[in-house]
């Protein structure tokens, strides 16, 4: 079966290997380019050609070492600051190639595309949170965070002297340029898309089983959202506190990120509830996480819409399962925008114009992720924030009569919003319990 698939993908490890000579031949057409990266493409031109014929041969290694390859080239120009557009742009093309025809396209080395037995809905549930319904929004919003990051990464990189920002005049080139982004050794934003672009490429891999089918794949997808996510919004809470200013882009790409975690953490559930069944009854852990396997219950996935459905009032709400936004949550959401922008709007001073854009960022974050049914318990994080909203006032400088009556108002009405959980529409197995 699997020499019958290695057939089906032969043009996508002659395909590599066109890539491998383009590589080679790629710095003397690209015009003035480091001299690092010139050999940094001829080396990687030299090392994809062999291990796309390993890889052809069934070399299981080799598409794996040929994927870390792809990885290297859409972060060499960011570790040898390029200040060729046309590199930057030829090296991130080339590297997410590699990586969607050595892993994504033929499937996982050493196993492909096998059929294996079992159901697509883990048991209990009433979706499958690996549909690709359910991946789809994920993909798009991370080809989003995508562009504006290279955007932004291009602006840092010297290709680009301006950097474009709607909303607040030159302070996305304040940021791009703060001493927090150069505490980094290479482009934050070019590092942000190049985890974007590998969270886009990881949502296409494996087939819509892959909760039970590749345990380790939905685990290394959560790996990028969450930090990532935590770390976007990290560096928002930053930029009004160390720098001064926003950046509407770089609140633009956070926010997509965030979205990315109620969208995405079902299927880690999913994932877990799988491993754990599978030890209890005895199968190797760690086979298990790297081979997949089978479970006992489930059934088949009946409710999504099979593609093309034309019609979106069918497809848009399969998107969607396991994600909804009672009214509690939608107005703790925009009272955690309110305080993250108070400050400006009321001319709260000090200690507690930061605390204020702090905890909003905090609250917006726990309030989205807690969209998710499945950890819709976050939102009890928002009672302790309604209670340093309640105190803080009377604690830190730059206190006004104003701002002690706002704080402790939003502080008692987000302590409010959290205490109903609204009536989860999905079930979840033995995960239901959590859902409180």
């Amino acid at each position: 079966m699997l020499g019958e698939q290695q057939k089906r993908f032969l043009w996508t490890y002659y395909t590599n290997i066109l890539l491998g000579a383009w590589l080679m031949t790629g710095p003397v057409t690209l015009g003035s380019i480091e001299p690092a990266l010139a050999w940094s493409d001829l080396v990687s031109g030299l090392l994809v050609i062999p291990l796309a014929v390993a890889a052809m041969f069934r070399r299981a290694w080799a598409g794996w070492a040929l994927s870390f390859v792809g990885i290297w080239l859409l972060l060499a120009p960011l570790v040898f600051w390029t200040t060729s557009p046309a590199a930057y742009a030829n090296d991130t093309v080339v590297g997410s190639l590699l990586i969607a025809l050595s892993v994504l396209i033929p499937g996982m080395p050493g196993m492909g595309w096998m059929p294996m037995l079992g159901p697509e809905i883990p048991p209990g549930w009433t979706y499958n949170p690996s549909s690709w319904l359910q991946r789809g929004p994920i993909i798009v919003l991370a080809f989003v965070g995508f562009f504006i990051s290279r955007y932004l990464a291009a602006y840092q990189l010297g290709h680009i002297s301006a950097a474009w920002d709607p909303f607040f005049g030159h302070s996305t080139e304040k940021v791009l340029t703060s001493d927090v982004s150069k505490a980094w050794p290479i482009s934050d934003a070019g590092l942000g898309a190049v985890a974007y672009m590998l969270e886009a490429l990881s949502g296409y891999m494996g087939d819509s089983r892959r909760w039970r089918t590749m345990p380790w794949m939905v685990l290394m997808f959560a790996l990028l959202v969450v930090p990532l996510g935590a770390t976007s919004i990290i560096l928002v809470i930053l930029q009004p506190l160390s720098i001064g200013v926003w950046c509407s882009l770089c609140l633009l790409a956070a926010a997509g990120m965030l979205l990315m975690v109620p969208l995405a953490v079902d299927e880690v559930i999913a994932m877990a509830q799988f491993m754990r069944q599978s030890v209890l009854a005895g199968a190797p852990f760690w086979r298990t996480f790297w081979m997949g396997g089978s479970t006992e219950g489930g059934g088949t996935d009946k409710r999504s819409p099979h593609f093309p459905e034309p019609k979106p009032a069918v497809w848009a709400p399969a998107m969607l399962y396991g994600v909804t936004v009672p009214w509690t949550l939608a107005v703790a959401t925009v009272l955690g925008v309110w305080l993250m922008g108070a400050p400006s709007l009321l001319g709260t001073n000090g200690l507690l114009a930061g605390s204020e854009h702090l905890v909003g960022a905090l609250v917006v974050t726990c309030t989205v992720i807690a969209w998710a049914e499945v950890t819709r318990s976050v939102r009890w994080l928002n009672v302790l924030f309604g209670i340093w909203l309640l105190t803080a006032p009377w604690l830190l400088a730059g206190s006004t009569a104003t701002a002690i009556v706002h704080d402790m108002l939003v502080g008692a009405v987000l302590i409010l919003l959290s205490l109903p959980s609204g009536s989860p529409k999905e079930e979840y197995g033995g995960w239901n319990q959590y859902v409180v």
